[in-house]
C-alpha cells in the first residue's frame, strides 16, 4: 500500500491477521450467496468460527466490515487516479478531471454492493464527508477546479464545487440516478461534464 493511502494499515498480531483472514473470507462468502443486507454479524462469526466478541473488536458494524473488504480496491483506485493525473500532465484541468471522473465510476460500478454496505450502518462519527475517501478525493478534484477557475469570476468556490461533485457520488444519489432515473455510467459522466465542466 502507498504512503498516501487514505486509509493507513496498522501492524496486527498473527492469530490477529489468521482471524481477520477467517472473517473476510466468511463475509465475501455468505455477501455473495445471500447479499449484504441479509447477513448478520453472528452468521458471519458463525460462519468464520470466530466468536461474537472477536468479530465485533476488530469490525464495530457491518459498514466497518464492507469499508475493510474495499480498502485494497481505494488504494488501488488512487494510484490509479496519480498515475493518470502524472501521464495526462498535459492535458487541460477539466480532461483530467474527466479522466479522474470515468476511474471513479468504473471503481463504483466494480464496488457497487460494498460500498452500498459501507454506507448502510455508518456511525454519526464516520460519515463519509469525515473519512480520508472523502479528503483525498477533495483535494484532487479542488486542486483541477484552481486551474480551471478563472480569478475574475464570481463561480462557486473550488472547494464548494469539489464538495458537491463528491456528493454526486454517495450511495443515495448514486443509485437513485442509476435505479431510477436508468442512467448508465457513461450518461451520468456525461451528467456530470454538462454540470460541472461545460461552460
Amino acid at each position: 500500500m502507498n504512503e498516501d493511502s487514505p486509509f493507513p494499515k496498522h501492524s496486527e498480531r498473527r492469530d490477529a491477521a489468521a482471524n481477520r483472514q477467517r472473517i473476510v473470507t466468511a463475509a465475501l462468502k455468505l455477501f455473495e450467496e445471500n447479499g449484504i443486507e441479509d447477513v448478520s454479524m453472528n452468521q458471519i462469526a458463525t460462519e468464520a468460527k470466530v466468536g461474537p466478541g472477536t468479530l465485533y473488536r476488530r469490525y464495530h458494524n457491518k459498514s466497518d466490515l464492507c469499508l475493510d473488504l474495499i480498502q485494497d480496491s481505494i488504494d488501488r483506485l488512487f494510484t490509479d487516479m496519480d498515475s493518470y493525473l502524472d501521464a495526462n500532465s498535459g492535458l487541460s484541468p477539466d480532461a483530467r478531471l474527466m479522466g479522474l471522473l470515468r476511474l471513479l465510476i468504473r471503481f463504483r460500478e466494480k464496488k457497487i454492493d460494498l460500498l452500498k454496505g459501507v454506507d448502510v450502518l455508518v456511525s454519526k462519527k464516520h460519515t463519509f464527508i469525515n473519512s480520508p475517501l472523502h479528503d483525498k478525493l477533495q483535494k484532487l478534484f479542488v486542486g483541477l477546479f484552481e486551474e480551471m477557475a478563472d480569478s475574475s469570476s464570481s463561480l462557486p468556490t473550488s472547494v464548494f464545487k469539489a464538495d458537491l461533485l463528491i456528493a454526486t457520488f454517495s450511495n443515495q444519489f448514486y443509485l437513485f440516478q442509476k435505479e431510477t432515473r436508468c442512467y448508465s455510467p457513461e450518461k451520468f459522466l456525461t451528467q456530470l461534464d454538462a454540470l460541472f465542466l461545460k461552460k
